[in-house]
């Protein structure tokens, strides 16, 4: 498949149309080395996927890493293939030691580290990443639509924002005529609905925002390879563990199950088939560490659930 026909989805109010599913970078230059990111990159790439997510501080967790290493991978990555122009880049600022806030001075800054890193003229789409209650929302709008004004931003999001700061930071942008968010990413699915659902996913879908869900498939739980008794072999398999614990996580896992094998799809792809058929999210986040984990996440796009399908599935999660 190539990028022009496959299929697509505008975000929000945008004319950014990107891929029903987008590609986590939080795993390049930490658990995937150059080599294998560029393998996972050029598959996601060959099946028509054209939307990248990285962060100024992927990866600054890790021994020996200090933030930037996923930006530099993609960056390297772009100009290797010569596909810029195909690629919807999205990254964000906010999180990075010595760059975690939201200060106009900061955001500048950040974007200024993120637009070298990527080897780029204009990032795509820039998140904030995390709100920062400390800086008023008019002053981060009024940064961020200099950027766009300036050409090296093409549309804003925010990430990790409660639904008051949301919808005055979209207030405020309309009144003044500053450039206005068009995409939220929460952290949403099928274990995790209370930080979404309800009052900001109410505030995005009457600003007609997208929502980009990271944690999509809870930390690789809603793939299935975490069973009770079964040891996993992963940096995350900790942080998914813990939905073992709960009923609701075993609960969710049986339904997933049964839908899965209805359609002879894996439980990951009917995880986030179930994701994107939810009010306002656009495009569900998810990461694949080598290629071979690529085809489940890519085939989500392309399942339709029935009505009494996700019906089952979010009554199991509720």
């Amino acid at each position: 498949m190539t990028n022009s026909d496959a299929p697509r989805v505008t975000l929000g109010p945008s004319d950014l149309a990107v891929s029903p599913l987008a590609l986590g970078g939080n795993v390049f230059g930490w658990t995937a080395d150059t080599a294998q990111s560029f393998a996972v990159l050029d598959a996601y790439a060959a099946a028509g996927g054209n939307f990248l997510d990285t962060a100024d501080v992927y990866s600054a967790w890790a021994p020996g890493n200090s933030g930037g290493e996923s930006e530099t991978v993609i960056g390297e990555w772009l100009r290797s293939r010569g596909n810029r122009e195909q690629i919807v880049v999205a990254t964000k600022v906010g999180m990075l030691p010595g760059l975690d806030n939201l200060r106009p001075e900061t955001i500048r800054r950040g974007a200024e580290e993120s637009l070298r890193r990527l080897g780029v003229e204009r990032i795509d789409l820039f998140y904030t990443h995390r709100d920062d209650p400390e800086t008023p929302v008019e002053e981060i709008v009024t940064t961020l639509d200099a950027l766009v004004r300036e050409g090296k931003v093409r549309e804003v999001a925010a990430s990790n924002i409660g639904p008051e700061r949301l919808a005055a930071s979209l207030e405020f942008a309309t009144r003044e005529g500053l450039a206005k968010y068009v995409a939220v990413q929460p952290h949403y699915n099928l274990v995790s609905r209370d930080t979404y659902e309800g009052p900001l996913a109410d505030v995005a879908a009457e600003h007609g925002l997208s929502a980009v869900p990271y944690y999509a498939l809870a930390s690789g739980f809603l793939t299935g390879k975490y069973r009770p008794g079964t040891a996993v072999d992963s940096a995350r398999a900790q942080g998914a563990g813990r939905y073992l614990e709960e009923p609701r996580g075993l609960r969710v896992l049986a339904a997933l199950d049964e839908v899965a094998a209805a359609h002879g799809a894996q439980p990951a792809a009917v995880a986030l088939a179930w994701l994107a058929a939810q009010p306002t999210v656009a495009a569900p986040l998810a990461s694949a560490r080598t290629v071979e984990q690529l085809p489940p996440l890519l085939a989500a796009a392309g399942l339709e659930l029935t009505g009494a399908e996700l019906k089952l599935l979010s009554e199991a999660s509720a």
